[in-house]
C-alpha cells in the first residue's frame, strides 16, 4: 500500500459535491437564522418547513404506520419530528439531536429604571459569551410576554429590531479616549456583567402625570410604548422572556461567498440540517428515524425544555408503547448522533488549538469521538465500534467527513448533550460542524460543511 492509503490526512472536500446544491442549501439555512434567532423562534421556523412537508402533529394514541411523518412540540422551545421506519422499535431508533438556543442577553424580571436622561435594561447573560464582544452592536428585541389582566393571560410574541425599519437598542462601550484603566484589566474583567445595560429610550413623556417625578419621564414613556404594544405593565416583565441578540442578518463571508457569517450557528448549524435531512426524506426508513431538538443545552441542559428532561423519553414511550415496545429495548438499540458544533483550526489562534486533531473549514462533517475538559470531563466518549459503524456510513454514502476535538488537553474544553443521551443507553457519538469564532455575535461556518453535514446526516438516517 502508498503512503496515501496508509496515512489520514484532512483534505478539502471541494469537488467531491455539488458546488450549486452547496450555494442553494445555504440560502435557506441563511433565511432560516435570520428567522429563528431564539429558541421559540427556530421551533417555529422548523415547525412550519415540516407542515409543508407533510409532516403533521402528533397526538397520544394516534396510529401510526411506516412511514407516517409527525412532530411533537414541547412549550414552543424544543421540538422532536420523526418518520416511522418499516423495522419494529426493537430494533431501535436512528436519532440526531442538536440544541437550538444560543448565547445572548436576557432582560432580567425587573429590568427598566431611568438614569441621567436615558433609559436602560437591567440584563443577565446567557450561555458562555466575551463580554466585551456584546457591546457597541445593534441588538434586536424578541421574545414572548404574557400580560395578566382580568383573571385571563393574553401572550404576545415580541420581534423589535428584525425589520430594517425598526429601532435597534444598544450596550455602550468606553470611548478609547478615557479607557486607559480598562484597557489594562484582564478581557474577562473589562465589561462587568452588572454594567451590561441595555440603552433603550432618551426622550421623556409628554404626558402630565403629578404621580410621576420628573426623573422618571423617560421610563415612563417607555412603559406607555410598551402598554400601547402590548398591554403591559411593568409587574407583566415578570412574566416575561425577552432577550437581546445581533440585529444584523446572516450573510455571505469572502470574496468567493464560501462562508456564511451570522449569529447562532452554534448549534443552529447542526440543527437545520439534522431537520431537513429528516423532512427530505423519501419513502420509509428501515429504522425509524427521529430528529430531537432542544433548549438550554448553553447552560447545562437544565430544565423542563432542555436534553435532561423527561420530554424525550416521554415521546418514545408513547410511540413504544403503540407498538409493544418497552422502551428501554429501544433504547439499547439505537444509535444518535449528537450533532453540536467543534472548533475549527485557526491559525490566528493556533497555540490553543491541536493542529493533527482539530477540525479544519472545507474538510466536510466533523466526527468528534469525545469532547468534555481536561481529562475527558464530561463526554460520553464513543465506543471504537460505534466510530467504525459511523465511519462505514459516511464512507457508502460518500460524504466528506473528517476528525475533530475541541483544542489542546489542558485548555478548556466544552461539552454537549450527548452525555444525556449515552447515559440512557443509547449508542452516542458527537459529530457536527467546524466553527471560526464560536459564541462570539457573528461566527463563521463553511458553506461545504454545513452542505456535508446534511448529507451525513440523511444517509444516518437511511442506513
Amino acid at each position: 500500500m502508498t503512503s496515501e492509503e496508509l496515512f489520514y490526512q484532512k483534505k478539502p472536500a471541494f469537488g467531491r459535491v455539488d458546488s450549486e446544491k452547496v450555494q442553494q442549501y445555504a440560502e435557506g439555512y441563511k433565511a432560516f437564522l435570520d428567522r429563528g434567532k431564539t429558541e421559540r423562534d427556530a421551533v417555529t421556523t422548523i415547525v412550519n418547513i415540516a407542515h409543508e412537508a407533510g409532516f403533521v402533529p402528533y397526538k397520544r394514541g394516534m396510529l401510526l404506520n411506516p412511514g407516517d411523518r409527525i412532530y411533537c412540540v414541547n412549550r414552543e422551545k424544543a421540538v422532536a419530528l420523526a418518520v416511522i421506519g418499516a423495522e419494529s422499535l426493537d430494533n431501535g431508533i436512528a436519532l440526531t439531536a442538536a440544541h437550538l438556543d444560543a448565547p445572548r442577553i436576557d432582560i432580567r424580571t425587573v429590568p427598566l429604571y431611568e438614569q441621567d436622561g436615558m433609559a436602560f435594561f437591567k440584563t443577565h447573560y446567557y450561555g458562555g459569551i466575551k463580554k466585551y464582544q456584546w457591546t457597541a452592536i445593534p441588538l434586536e428585541l424578541r421574545g414572548v410576554v404574557c400580560v395578566c389582566r382580568n383573571g385571563k393571560m393574553l401572550k404576545f410574541r415580541v420581534n423589535i429590531g428584525a425589520d430594517p425599519s425598526d429601532p435597534k437598542f444598544v450596550i455602550t462601550d468606553l470611548l478609547p479616549h478615557l479607557a486607559s484603566k480598562q484597557m489594562e484589566q484582564k478581557m474577562t474583567d473589562g465589561i462587568k456583567a452588572e454594567n451590561m445595560n441595555i440603552l433603550i429610550a432618551s426622550k421623556p413623556s409628554e404626558t402630565e402625570d403629578e404621580t410621576c417625578g420628573e426623573k422618571d419621564k423617560i421610563k415612563l414613556a417607555v412603559m406607555e410604548y410598551l402598554h400601547q404594544k402590548y398591554g403591559m405593565t411593568e409587574i407583566d416583565f415578570l412574566s416575561a422572556e425577552l432577550s437581546c441578540v445581533p440585529a444584523f442578518n446572516a450573510c455571505d463571508v469572502g470574496f468567493d461567498r464560501s462562508m456564511v457569517g451570522a449569529y447562532g450557528h452554534d448549534d443552529r448549524v447542526c440543527a437545520y440540517p439534522a431537520a431537513t435531512s429528516l423532512i427530505a426524506l423519501e419513502g420509509t426508513p428501515r429504522r425509524t428515524a427521529v430528529c430531537l431538538l432542544v433548549d438550554k443545552e448553553e447552560i447545562g441542559s437544565e430544565g423542563v425544555t432542555g436534553m435532561q428532561s423527561r420530554f424525550f423519553d416521554t415521546f418514545m414511550a408513547d410511540l413504544c408503547r403503540a407498538q409493544g415496545v418497552y422502551p428501554e429495548v429501544c433504547y439499547e438499540h439505537s444509535t444518535c448522533l449528537s450533532t453540536d458544533v467543534c472548533n475549527a483550526f485557526d491559525p490566528n489562534y493556533a497555540d490553543v488549538s491541536e493542529a493533527r486533531n482539530d477540525a479544519r473549514i472545507n474538510c466536510g462533517f466533523a466526527l468528534m469521538k469525545y469532547s468534555g475538559a481536561r481529562g475527558k470531563s464530561g463526554t460520553s466518549d464513543a465506543t471504537a465500534e460505534l466510530m467504525a459503524q459511523i465511519r462505514l456510513i459516511l464512507e457508502n454514502a460518500g460524504v466528506p467527513w473528517q476528525t475533530a476535538q475541541l483544542g489542546r488537553v489542558d485548555q478548556g474544553g466544552g461539552g454537549t448533550v450527548a452525555m444525556y443521551l449515552a447515559n440512557r443507553n443509547i449508542d452516542t457519538v458527537d459529530a457536527g460542524v467546524p466553527v471560526l469564532s464560536m459564541h462570539s455575535p457573528f461566527e463563521v461556518i463553511s458553506k461545504l460543511d454545513l452542505y456535508c453535514a446534511f448529507l451525513g446526516m440523511g444517509a444516518f438516517y437511511q442506513a
